[in-house]
């Protein structure tokens, strides 16, 4: 009688399929149309862009020696194949996690709409010391997420991803967030999600992951909360495990502060001296949250920041700013408070004088192409000023920002910037060079950083000169936003994700 196949036998076999299958896909008709090889590798690329299907572009980009992700929040990272199992495996450290799949009219009317804790919004996520707190008729509107049916799940892990047309900035900044709930909170979760980002930009050429990441409010299992030197040390010793360390990613970290709180100097002032003591691992601080919120504009941290800067040395900022509509004087007002990298930057091409100083500056801008264009900062490629940043010597550098909010990965982002703006193989190593070089990681381990990046980068173009065909990534994996946007649905059978395997 035959034996049957475990499930990891089952997946690995599925996996080999895939690759073989990719091999003799590139090697054949498919790949015909590439150009031969040849010394001068811009010159291929350029013939390579011509000839190349998207799908072989995708997964040329995909295998592609890349820099580092310098413009990442960790709780807006995690991949839709990840949370839902991510948030029960959470019960090894005595978690238990609920969601409002109902809502039975429990609350009287008059309540905050608009604040932290929305009545009326399903896929609310509580832990279960704060499920306990509530009455009997809003718990009856609540499933332990283990309990939840195969459509309770779908719709649970969709309603934290921005996937659908009508949905937009406002969606993102009102709902997103909010349903995460205690998830968001809990920093074994967050350890976990931090992780999981290593092992998936590894396997696209990443050695660098620069995350935006909290301390403050995480909640124990009982509700009590954590200080912040003790989730500092949780994320520590999750860094530690081998299957961290095995990634090959240097992680840093930066604190986030919510930018339009009211009491957002003094989280600044905890923050900035939480990165002073902790430099082992966290490098900087950085001001999050809508920019057309005026409430957070950046003056109001001006004298905040020389005050902290008489007490504390070396704490470096990167800070949101351009992230609007409308022009305004943000971009060059985060550069008085001492930013040395600036988030997005879609409005710096409004101001002449800003434009001019980052010309061959010392300021990078951390671009973010999937984010401004499903957050509606653009409503099309043709509008976002990227290539004249690039291309007029602003320092530029592409990253993901909340990657899993969007479904997709930093080879995504290299896509769009290929796709839409003809660039050339010179500034895409210049985008991931300055990844590397605009770090706020320690010199030394950015010089290996980089040493690193030059031997990769070497020995990618010597493959190339070679057979160009065998350089094509086959275990490459494409995510929701090119999908719906470019038709690449198909590149979806990888190590990074078991969906429909028993």
């Amino acid at each position: 009688m035959p034996r049957l196949l475990s499930a990891e036998a089952y997946r690995r076999l599925r996996l080999a399929v895939a690759c073989l299958s990719a091999v003799l896909l590139f090697s054949g008709s498919a790949s015909a149309a590439l150009p031969p090889p040849g010394k001068n590798i811009a010159q291929w690329f350029e013939a390579f862009k011509a000839a190349a299907t998207d799908e072989e572009l995708y997964r040329f980009l995909y295998a592609m020696p890349k820099g580092g992700d310098l413009h990442n929040h960790l709780s807006g990272s995690v991949l839709d194949d990840w949370t839902y199992q991510l948030a029960l495996d959470q019960a090894r450290h005595g978690y238990t996690f609920y969601t409002r799949v109902r809502i039975n009219n429990c609350r009287p009317y008059g309540g905050d709409a608009f604040g932290r804790d929305p009545y009326l919004l399903l896929f609310v996520t509580l832990q279960q010391s704060s499920y306990e707190h509530l009455d009997d008729c809003e718990k009856s509107e609540f499933k332990p997420l283990a309990e939840l049916d195969a459509g309770e799940k779908r719709a649970w892990v969709n309603s934290m991803v921005l996937d659908k047309p009508h949905e937009g900035r406002d969606e993102f900044f009102q709902t997103h967030w909010q349903r995460m709930g205690d998830l968001y909170a809990n920093p074994f979760y967050a350890a976990d999600a931090l992780v999981l980002n290593m092992q998936a930009f590894g396997r696209e050429g990443l050695r660098y992951l620069e995350s935006m990441i909290g301390v403050l409010g995480f909640k124990r299992a009982d509700g009590s909360l954590y200080p912040p030197d003790e989730v500092a040390d949780i994320y520590r010793r999750r860094l530690q495990e081998p299957d961290a360390i095995a990634t090959g990613v240097t992680v840093r970290l930066q604190v986030a502060v919510l930018r339009f709180a009211p009491a957002a100097e003094d989280m600044l002032r905890t923050l900035y001296a939480f990165v002073a003591r902790n430099r082992d691992l966290w490098v900087g601080v950085n001001f999050v949250g809508r920019e057309d919120n005026d409430k957070g504009h950046p003056l109001r941290f001006l004298q905040t920041l020389r005050e902290l800067r008489r007490e504390h040395h070396g704490v470096r900022l990167s800070i949101h700013a351009g992230e609007v509509d409308e022009p305004n004087d943000h971009v060059r007002d985060t550069l008085l408070l001492g930013a040395e990298r600036i988030g997005h930057g879609v409005n710096l091409i409004t101001d002449d004088d800003s434009m001019r100083l980052m010309r061959h500056g010392p300021y990078l801008v951390e671009i973010n192409l999937v984010s401004n264009l499903l957050l509606e900062y653009v409503s099309d490629y043709g509008e976002h000023p990227f290539p004249e940043y690039l291309r007029t010597g602003i320092p530029v550098a592409l990253s993901t920002d909340d990657r899993g909010m969007w479904d997709s990965n930093l080879t995504d982002e290299f896509f769009v910037a290929v796709r839409e703006y003809n660039l050339s193989w010179p500034e895409l190593v210049t985008l991931s060079r300055n990844s590397l070089q605009y770090a706020f990681v320690e010199d030394a381990v950015k010089a290996q950083l980089l040493g690193d990046f030059a031997v990769r980068l070497g020995d990618f173009e010597r493959r190339l000169q070679r057979q160009p065909a065998a350089v094509l990534a086959s275990e490459a994996r494409s995510h929701g936003f090119v999908c719906r946007r470019y038709g690449l649905c198909d590149l979806s059978l990888s190590a990074e994700t078991d969906k429909d395997l028993p």
